[in-house]
């Protein structure tokens, strides 16, 4: 992380320690906390915390995931939805934040509230999902004309019919966390944006970066033949998953709305994506999404 990010706000103090090590919390164990934000996955490092400092917070608030859902089949889900069961698969991503739920909500006051993100999107995510559609698009739109590509204007794309996307900007989850934690805020709540069919967010995109070519749909057979994953990685089409986890996005916000959860406008976190994106170069190799040589591959078949 560039060292930029870990400035500190004026009046707060930066103790950098390795949780795993023995005495982390030695310099901060007997500070008062008005607030403590969890966002560690791994429940050693959360119990760890929990003991070393529980006593001394006025409040508590656990980072988790809608990941801890156990099924993705149901549009519309809430904080009630059932849960993975964390001893069928204790090394998974969303069975540890169960444990964790569970261990943070055993500690002893009534302190707590659990937010439950979904895709955070925004300028400087290192998972490079959100961004890929625009960033793609964008570069796309600024090829030549006369660039000797197979497919010099066209854009690779999942059949959009039933899917969704849904996203949350990092700013408005920060600024959710940070307000909760003052007001003292208790309970569970999904903090996961606004559904979007997924043709529409694309559609956006397409806007946000002045692409006018074609968007060319495969069927998810075609893409899982032809070696295209859902969702993430370097062989991606991201935020694409399959039909029978559509619901995955489209899981309901009501309660972050109720609270006061602010959800700024898609086009607004588009256009500071693609800003963060063409300083970045949209060009690079990227966590998700195929590099251009290997769209151009598939184009071309």
């Amino acid at each position: 992380m560039p060292a930029a990010r870990l400035t500190p706000p004026r009046g707060a103090q930066f103790v950098r320690v390795d949780r795993t090590e023995p005495g982390a919390y030695d310099a901060v164990r007997d500070t008062e906390w008005d607030d403590i934000v969890e966002l560690s996955f791994d429940p050693d490092l959360v119990t760890g915390a929990l003991t070393a400092l529980a006593a001394r917070a006025r409040h508590w608030t656990l980072v988790s995931t809608v990941s801890v859902y156990a099924l993705d089949d149901q549009p519309g889900a809430d904080e009630s939805a059932e849960l993975v069961d964390p001893d069928e698969d204790p090394t998974g991503y969303g069975n540890q934040k169960v444990t964790n739920e569970r261990a943070t909500a055993a500690a002893p006051g009534d302190r707590l509230l659990i937010v439950r993100p979904g895709l955070i999107a925004g300028p400087g995510d290192p998972s490079d999902r959100f961004g890929y559609w625009v960033a793609r698009l964008a570069h796309v739109a600024s090829m030549p004309a006369d660039e000797p590509l197979d497919q010099p204007g066209d854009v690779l794309v999942p059949t959009f019919d039933g899917l969704w996307s849904q996203a949350i900007d990092v700013r408005d989850l920060a600024s959710f966390v940070v307000e909760a934690g003052a007001r003292s805020l208790t309970g569970t709540v999904n903090a996961v944006g606004e559904s979007l069919p997924l043709a529409h967010v694309v559609e956006r995109s397409a806007f946000v970066a002045g692409f006018t070519g074609r968007l060319r749909g495969r069927s998810d057979a075609w893409l899982a033949e032809h070696g295209v994953d859902h969702w993430a990685g370097p062989s991606s089409l991201p935020l694409w998953l399959p039909r029978e986890s559509a619901a995955f996005s489209q899981r309901s916000d009501a309660a972050y709305l109720a609270l006061g959860g602010r959800r700024r406008p898609l086009e607004q976190t588009l256009l500071d994506t693609l800003a963060d994106e063409r300083a970045r170069g949209l060009d690079r190799t990227r966590s998700s999404g195929l590099s251009r040589a290997a769209e151009r591959t598939l184009l071309a078949l």
